[in-house]
C-alpha cells in the first residue's frame, strides 16, 4: 500500500501535463489519448491528468470485468427475491440502464439485464462485441430467463444506440425460441400480448420521446404540482412509454406493451456508480427509481414491488432493499451532525444543498410511500428548530431555507409525517415571518 501510495503521488505531480497538453492543442498538435475514469473511485491508471480522455468503446461494452460482477449481481438480486417470496422467481425485473453509470462500470446494468434472459456477449475476431446470444437453458442450472424491462435514460438511449439494437435482437429471439413458458418468461408474456393483438410483443426498451429527456416527475414534485404517489407514477408511464430497438423502431410509442410489462414486474434494480451520490442526494432518483416502482404498483394493486439496490462502487455486489437504503443514507449525511455543519460551513452552496435534499425526502415518500417519522422529526430538529444552524442557513440563503421549512410543512400536510402541534406552529411561524422578509413586509 505504501509502495502504491508513493506511485500516486508522483503521478498527481505530474498534472502539469494539463498546460503542456494545453499548448499542443493550441498547435493543432496531437496530444496521448486516455480512458476516462475517477480517480477517488480507485483507478489510478488514469492519472496522470491532461490527457485527450474518452469514455470507453461501447462496442466492447459491456466489459469482461462488468460481465463477471453484473452475473454476481443478477444472481444475488435473484436469490434475495426467492427467500424473501417463497421461492418464486420473478417474472419480470425492470432495470435502469443509465448513461454516466454504463460508463463509470462499462456497462455492469447491461451485464446485469443479461444475466437475468440468459444471454452472453459473442466477439468478433476485433474484440467487438457482434450479438448477444441465448444461453442454453440446459446452462442455466434449471432457472427460468426472467422477462426484462430496460429503462434506458436518455443519454444510454443517444450513446449506446448499437447496445440498444443489441439488446432488441436478444429480446426479438427469446421471444421467439422453442422453449416451456415455465422457462421462459420472455417468450411466455411475450405470446400473451400477442394474444391481445398487441404489435411488437417483445418490445422490452423503453425512455423519453426521441431527443427528450427526463420522466418530469423531480419537476412535479419541486412545484409541489401532484395529488398523490399514483398520479407521478402516471406521469413516469406517459414520459417512458417510446420503444426503441432495430430498425424504425426509434421512439414508437407503445404504452399498451409497457403496461403489460409493468403488470408482470416484481421488482426493480438500480445501481449506484458513485461514492459521493447516492439515492438522497439527487432528485433523479426518486423521480426515475421511485416512479418507476410506483407505476409498477399502480399497474399491480396490492402487489408488494421489490427494489434492489446495488452499489458499482463497491467490492460487494449484494444488493440492498431500497427502504434500508434510505434509512442508512439519512442517518450517514442528511440527519449526520458533522455532515450538516460541514454543509453550513460551505455558507449558500450548503444550505442549497440541503435544501435539495429535504425536497428529494418530498419525493421519495411521494413516490414509494417511505414515511418514517425519526427521519422528518431529526430533520427538523437539526435544521429548523437548533436557532443557531437556522439563523445561518437563513443568512446564507434565504430561499433555500425556506424550501427546507416549506418541505417540512409540506410533508406534515400530505401525512408524511405526524409532526407535534407545537412543531407545526412554530414551523409555519418561521415560515411565515421568511416569506414576509423575502417579499419586503415590515412586521
Amino acid at each position: 500500500k505504501l509502495a502504491e501510495a508513493v506511485r500516486i503521488r508522483d503521478l498527481l505531480g505530474q498534472n502539469t501535463e494539463e498546460l503542456r497538453s494545453v499548448a499542443l492543442g493550441a498547435e493543432r498538435r496531437v496530444h496521448p489519448a486516455r480512458g476516462g475514469w475517477r480517480p477517488a473511485a480507485g483507478r489510478a491508471g488514469v492519472l496522470p491528468t491532461g490527457r485527450n480522455i474518452h469514455a470507453l468503446d461501447p462496442y466492447r461494452m459491456p466489459s469482461i470485468a462488468a460481465m463477471d460482477r453484473g452475473a454476481k449481481a443478477a444472481e444475488a438480486i435473484l436469490e434475495a427475491h426467492r427467500q424473501a417470496n417463497d421461492g418464486q422467481w420473478p417474472e419480470t425485473v425492470a432495470v435502469n440502464l443509465w448513461g454516466l453509470d454504463s460508463i463509470k462500470t462499462k456497462g455492469e446494468s447491461v451485464a446485469i439485464a443479461l444475466h437475468m434472459i440468459g444471454a452472453r456477449p459473442v466477439k468478433e475476431g476485433t474484440g467487438r462485441i457482434a450479438r448477444f446470444e441465448l444461453v442454453p437453458l440446459s446452462e442455466m442450472s434449471g432457472r427460468p430467463r426472467v422477462d426484462v424491462l430496460c429503462n434506458m435514460s436518455g443519454i444510454f438511449r443517444d450513446s449506446f444506440q448499437n447496445v440498444v439494437e443489441l439488446l432488441d435482437d436478444c429480446f426479438q429471439r427469446a421471444a421467439e425460441a422453442d422453449e416451456p413458458l415455465d422457462l421462459n418468461f420472455i417468450r411466455k408474456h411475450a405470446l400473451d400480448m400477442k394474444a391481445k393483438g398487441l404489435a411488437n410483443p417483445a418490445a422490452r426498451l423503453f425512455s423519453n420521446p426521441a431527443g427528450d429527456y427526463g420522466s418530469m416527475v423531480n419537476e412535479r414534485v419541486g412545484a409541489s404540482n401532484w395529488e398523490d404517489g399514483d398520479e407521478l407514477g402516471n406521469t413516469w408511464v406517459s414520459r417512458n412509454a417510446f420503444s426503441y430497438g432495430r430498425g424504425g423502431e426509434r421512439g414508437t410509442a407503445r404504452p399498451e406493451v409497457l403496461q403489460e410489462l409493468l403488470k408482470t414486474t416484481d421488482r426493480v434494480v438500480q445501481e449506484i456508480d458513485s461514492v459521493e451520490y447516492g439515492l438522497t442526494d439527487i432528485q433523479e432518483y426518486y423521480a426515475n427509481t421511485g416512479a418507476l416502482k410506483r407505476a409498477a404498483q399502480v399497474a399491480r394493486p396490492g402487489a408488494k414491488i421489490g427494489c434492489s439496490i446495488v452499489e458499482a462502487f463497491s467490492k460487494d455486489v449484494r444488493p440492498r432493499e431500497l427502504e434500508e437504503v434510505l434509512r442508512l443514507e439519512y442517518r450517514s449525511k442528511l440527519l449526520n451532525p458533522k455532515w450538516a455543519e460541514a454543509m453550513a460551513a460551505q455558507g449558500s452552496g450548503g444550505a442549497f444543498e440541503i435544501s435539495q435534499r429535504m425536497t428529494a425526502m418530498v419525493g421519495w415518500g411521494a413516490t414509494t410511500d417511505f414515511r418514517e417519522d425519526w427521519t422528518w422529526d431529526q430533520a427538523a430538529e437539526t435544521y429548523a428548530l437548533d436557532p443557531d444552524m437556522a439563523a445561518r442557513l437563513r443568512k446564507a440563503n434565504p430561499q433555500a431555507f425556506g424550501n427546507v421549512l416549506r418541505r417540512m410543512l409540506e410533508a406534515a400536510g400530505r401525512g408524511m409525517w405526524n409532526a407535534d402541534a407545537a412543531t407545526l406552529e412554530k414551523l409555519q411561524r418561521m415560515y411565515a415571518e421568511l416569506d414576509d422578509e423575502l417579499e419586503g413586509i415590515q412586521r
